[in-house]
C-alpha cells in the first residue's frame, strides 16, 4: 500500500524540505537509498511487474534495479527526487552480504544521515530501506522495530547504547554485498523491439510456408500406435489469503492504545518534558527531552513507575530518554469489505461532516504478488477526544485497519491515521 511507500506528506518537513536523503558515499562508491521495494514473481521478464507499479502504486517513478534470488524483489524510484541511472542498490548490497542473517533490523550512520535498513525473511520491507536525515526519525523507528519479535540480527550505533546491537563496519559489508544499478524503465524502446521480433516471425514464418508449397508431394501416411497419454499431475497454487482476512481487532487496537500511551504519559520526571507518544499495533513509545533535570532522575521516574517496558534507552549525551511498551497479543478477525471506494469516501466524509469533524480521506491501491488488486480508502484526522471515545464510531465500517494513533501532550490532541478495505 502507498502507506508503506516512504514519499508521503509526512516525510515532508513544513518548508517542504524533505526529511530522507537519497543516496551516501561508502568506500569511494556511491549507494542509492530509500527505494520502494516489491515483491517480483517473474525474474526472467520483470518489466511488465515494474511498469505496473510505477503507473500505479508509485505513480511517476522512472528507474528501477531486481534483487534476485529465492525471494526475487524489485525497487523503483522517482529520478527528480535525486536519483540518476548507475547508483548501486544499497540495501541489495546489504542484505546479500548479510544472507546468512534472513531478518536483520539495521540503523547506520553515514556521511548524509542514518541509514534504516529492515530486512525480515530475506525480504526488504516496503519501508524498510529509509535514509533518515534526523537521528531521532532513525532512531524511533529503529525501536518501533524493536518490539517486533525473533530478530537475527540488530544493528544501530554504538552511542544510542542499546542492549543486543551490534555494529559491524559498513564499508566492509558493502564491498562485498552484490552490486546492482539502478536502470532506466524504458518501455517504449523493449515494446518496440518485441514487436519487431514477433513481426519479423510472422513473415519469415509465411515466407517458409509458401516454399515448402511449392515442393510438396502426397505425404506417406504414418503408421499411428495408440500411446496411453501422460497425466501430468500440476502443483496447485494456494489461495492467497487476503489482507482483510486477518485484520488485528480495531477495538482492541483502539483501547490498549489508549491505555498504554495514558501510562507514558503520567510519567512525569521533574525536570523532564515528554515528547509526542506514538502507537501501532507493535507498541506505544514516547521520548522524554531534559530541560533541567538530572539523567538519574529520570531514570528513577521510568523504573518507578512499575511499567514493563519492552524497549528502554537513554542517549549518549544524556539528553534523551526514550521508552516503549508492547500491547500484547492482538487477535485477528475476518473483516471483509461492503463498499466501494467511491460508496465508503461518500459515507465517511457524510459520517464527519455530521459530527463536524475535519477528514482527510485518500484512494489507495496494492497489488499482490499473486496479482490480485485490494483497493482501501486511507483516513487521517485529529480530535481531542481520545481512541475509547472513537472505537464504536470506527469500528461501525468493515474492513477497518488502524495503523498509528499519536497523542500530543502539549495540546491533549491525537492524532488518528488507519484505512477501510474497499470492493
Amino acid at each position: 500500500m502507498l502507506d508503506d511507500a516512504k514519499m508521503l506528506d509526512d516525510d515532508y518537513k513544513a518548508d517542504q524540505e524533505r526529511s530522507w536523503g537519497t543516496q551516501f558515499t561508502s568506500g569511494g562508491m556511491e549507494f542509492a537509498t530509500s527505494l520502494f521495494w516489491q515483491s517480483l514473481q517473474n525474474q526472467e521478464t520483470p518489466l511488465p511487474e515494474i511498469i505496473e507499479s510505477s503507473q500505479g502504486i508509485l505513480e511517476g517513478a522512472d528507474l528501477y534495479c531486481v534483487k534476485k534470488g529465492k525471494t526475487p524483489q524489485f525497487g523503483i524510484c522517482v529520478s527528480s527526487d535525486g536519483y540518476k541511472p548507475g547508483l548501486n542498490a544499497g540495501a541489495i548490497s546489504l542484505a546479500t552480504a548479510l544472507s546468512d542473517q534472513p531478518s536483520f533490523v539495521a540503523v547506520f550512520k553515514v556521511p548524509t544521515g542514518w541509514w534504516y535498513v529492515c530486512v525480515r525473511d530475506d525480504v526488504i520491507l516496503a519501508n524498510g530501506d529509509m535514509l533518515y536525515l534526523s537521528e531521532e526519525d532513525a532512531k524511533k523507528q529503529f525501536m518501533s522495530m524493536l518490539m517486533v519479535p525473533d530478530w537475527k540480527l540488530k544493528i544501530a550505533p554504538p552511542e544510542w547504547n542499546i542492549e543486543d546491537t551490534l555494529y559491524p563496519e559498513l564499508e566492509d559489508l558493502l564491498a562485498r554485498g552484490s552490486k546492482v544499478k539502478l536502470q532506466k524503465i524504458n518501455t517504449r524502446g523493449k515494446m518496440f523491439y518485441v514487436i519487431a521480433g514477433a513481426g519479423a516471425f510472422v513473415v519469415l514464418y509465411i515466407a517458409y510456408q509458401l516454399f515448402m508449397s511449392l515442393f510438396e508431394t502426397t505425404p506417406t501416411v504414418p503408421v499411428v500406435v495408440p500411446v496411453k497419454p501422460k497425466v501430468v499431475k500440476t502443483e496447485e497454487i494456494p489461495p492467497e489469503p487476503k489482507p482483510w482476512e486477518n485484520l488485528p481487532d480495531p477495538v482492541v487496537v483502539l483501547s490498549r492504545c489508549c491505555d498504554r500511551i495514558m501510562d507514558l504519559v503520567q510519567i512525569m520526571p521533574p525536570g523532564w518534558v515528554i515528547d509526542d507518544v506514538s502507537c501501532t499495533t507493535g507498541g506505544a513509545s514516547t521520548s522524554w527531552t531534559r530541560q533541567f533535570g538530572r539523567i538519574s532522575i529520570a531514570d528513577q521516574a521510568l523504573t518507578a513507575s512499575g511499567l514493563d517496558f519492552s524497549a528502554r534507552s537513554i542517549s549518549n549525551d544524556g539528553k534523551s530518554v526514550m521508552a516503549a511498551l508492547s500491547l500484547g497479543k492482538i487477535e485477528t478477525e475476518l473483516s471483509e469489505p461492503t463498499k466501494t471506494q467511491l460508496d465508503l469516501k461518500i459515507n465517511l466524509n457524510e459520517f464527519f461532516q455530521s459530527i463536524d469533524q475535519t477528514v482527510s480521506l485518500t484512494d489507495e491501491s496494492y497489488t499482490s504478488p499473486q496479482k490480485n488488486i485490494y483497493r482501501s480508502v486511507k483516513f487521517k484526522f485529529s480530535s481531542n477526544y481520545n481512541p475509547k471515545v472513537w472505537s464504536d464510531l470506527l469500528t461501525k465500517f468493515s474492513g477497518l485497519k488502524i495503523n498509528l494513533i499519536k497523542y500530543h501532550p502539549d495540546s491533549g490532541v491525537w492524532d488518528y491515521e488507519g484505512a477501510i478495505y474497499a470492493l
